[in-house]
């Protein structure tokens, strides 16, 4: 009997094992494809790479033949960065206001909230373009703000959500009882104590901005180019191996920023939450 249940949970193991492998290759194996691509001698997008270089890096670089690639850049930060402190804000400010609604009326305005999450972005972004047109206004770096915002606002409220959860209602309750105000308990007691929430649901705003094309491609135009756009572009008409350097440089800025996230905010738990 001992052996037929170690016998099985050795198989377990394996199945578990070898699906745990899968997955890992599935989903970082593209990103180490686009990683040694990037560092390819050759003159096209090719694997496995032909000879070893930090060529197109260099050429990354470049202020004058990689203008267009550093404007989209400094674009797409400039969205990202303002669409991520906004919703910093707003989205803060919904989770304590939906901490104190409850019942069903709390789980509609939640729900409601969280939407931007499943509707598709595509149908989203082309809804977006029609709204504002019908508003008069032209594509603009406000106007893909203001689309990112909606977007991205959702993971502040569940990470800083997660966060007042957990949050013990006896502290404030303490401070009222020592006659502390309401705004000196949250300046003191709650801010702190959901500041990781707040931190780590700002990083992935700004990561989810970054990473938007559906709003971006519907809402931008030749001045106010967005960096996936300018990626996909080169993509579809040269084969430029700038976007494996770019793509190279994204995934190296986004391990680095996650490495912090988690060592200071427990990124990982606060997404969990």
């Amino acid at each position: 009997m001992a052996r037929r249940r170690n016998a099985s949970e050795i198989s377990y193991g394996l199945v578990m094992g070898g699906l745990a492998v899968l997955a890992l290759l599935i989903l970082v194996g593209p990103v180490l494809v686009v990683l040694a691509t990037s560092f390819t001698d050759s003159r096209s997008i090719r694997f496995p790479p032909e000879g070893f270089s930090i060529r197109w890096y260099a050429l990354l670089l470049d202020a004058g033949r990689s203008r267009q690639i550093h404007r989209a850049a400094g674009n797409t930060l400039q969205v990202a960065l303002v669409s991520a402190g906004l919703a910093t804000l707003l989205g803060t400010a919904a989770a304590l206001g939906l901490s104190r609604l409850a019942g069903r009326a709390g789980r509609a305005a939640d729900a409601f909230l969280m939407s931007p999450l499943v509707l598709p972005g595509l149908a989203f972004g082309l809804a977006a373009l029609m709204y504002f047109t019908l508003l008069g206004f032209r594509p603009s770096l406000e106007l893909i703000i203001a689309g990112h915002l909606v977007v991205v606002a959702p993971f502040v409220l569940r990470t800083v959500g997660a966060s007042l959860s957990q949050l013990d209602p006896a502290l404030l309750d303490a401070s009222l009882s020592l006659g502390a105000s309401p705004l000196h308990g949250f300046r003191r007691i709650t801010l702190p104590l959901i500041a990781p929430g707040i931190a780590a649901g700002a990083f992935l705003a700004f990561m989810a901005s970054v990473d938007n094309v559906p709003v971006s491609l519907f809402l931008s135009s030749a001045r106010t180019d967005m960096l996936p756009i300018r990626m996909w572009g080169m993509m579809e008409s040269t084969l430029d191996v700038r976007v494996a350097a770019v793509s190279g440089t994204l995934v190296l800025a986004a391990f680095l920023l996650m490495l912090v996230m988690e060592r200071f905010t427990g990124l990982t738990r606060r997404m969990r939450g």
